[in-house]
């Protein structure tokens, strides 16, 4: 007798589970209310500071300028190879070289580009890799007496680059504090009001060299242009011109970075 062949019951079909993957939701609660911020913020800053600038000289120089004045001397001596200690009226600067601060600072654009590696910011990379060269250029290649004269201009030079710098912050880290804690709103005011005040000065001076502010102050020393016309041998128009060009190139960065800011919102604000 031949026996039946028994058939073994067929696993079940799992029907395939389909898989949604979602942005995160965007930290910008109302984007039509962010494009018209981003459209009015920077002008407006800028408009405000200009008039507090016109209207209340020197005040402005002494809460927002002179940090930013005195950073710019102390980022221009690092990248030349020099250690420096900002101060609120005067910046540490020692007469030579030393090994420490470009150690420090190679050490740290070293762990920025690392860490952007491994993030897959790749734009950070290369800035740090640009920076690196920068510092070369300044520690190796720039005789001391040169390098004297290049972070002494970087106070308005430098310091008009940080501003700007500043300013445009109010476009990104939106999923950070920046933003979350309203950040970017003071920036956004401390840089309008330090480039406001430093590239005025040198924007007048076109015009006017009497407004240059030449002179020594009490417990510093010669200021800025008298050391640069002085010691260095600089001319009033050279001066002048090399901070007014620094001031509209820091503009003119700032401008490509604010329509890239306000086209990014717009784009957000249409969904």
């Amino acid at each position: 007798m031949q026996g039946r062949a028994q058939v073994g019951a067929s696993p079940p079909i799992t029907p395939p589970v389909e898989v949604i993957v979602t942005e995160a939701p965007s930290p910008v609660q109302d984007p039509a209310l962010e494009f018209k911020l981003c459209v009015a913020a920077i002008p407006v800053a800028l408009l405000l500071a200009t008039l507090f600038h016109f209207l209340t000289p020197g005040a402005q120089r002494i809460v927002f300028g002179m940090p930013l004045h005195e950073l710019g001397h102390a980022l221009s001596a690092w990248f030349c190879g020099f250690w420096a200690i900002p101060t609120l009226w005067k910046t540490i600067i020692p007469e030579e070289r030393g090994f420490l601060a470009p150690i420090l600072l190679a050490g740290a654009l070293g762990w920025m580009m690392f860490r952007a590696w491994q993030a897959q910011k790749l734009y950070l990379v290369v800035i740090g890799a640009a920076l690196l060269a920068v510092q070369a250029l300044g520690t190796f290649y720039l005789r001391e007496s040169t390098a004297e004269a290049v972070f002494t201009f970087g106070g308005d030079g430098v310091g008009m680059v940080l501003a700007a710098a500043l300013m445009a912050t109010f476009f990104f880290g939106k999923r950070t504090q920046l933003y979350k804690g309203w950040l970017r709103w003071g920036f956004l005011f401390i840089g309008a009001a330090a480039f406001a005040d430093m590239f005025a000065t040198w924007w007048v001076a076109r015009n006017d060299f009497a407004s240059i502010p030449f002179g020594e102050i009490e417990g510093v020393g010669a200021s800025d242009a008298l050391r640069l016309t002085k010691e260095h041998g600089w001319t009033e128009e050279a001066l002048v011109r090399r901070f007014v060009t620094v001031g509209v190139l820091s503009l003119v960065a700032l401008a490509a970075v604010y329509a890239w800011g306000v086209r990014h919102a717009w784009r957000k604000a249409r969904l």
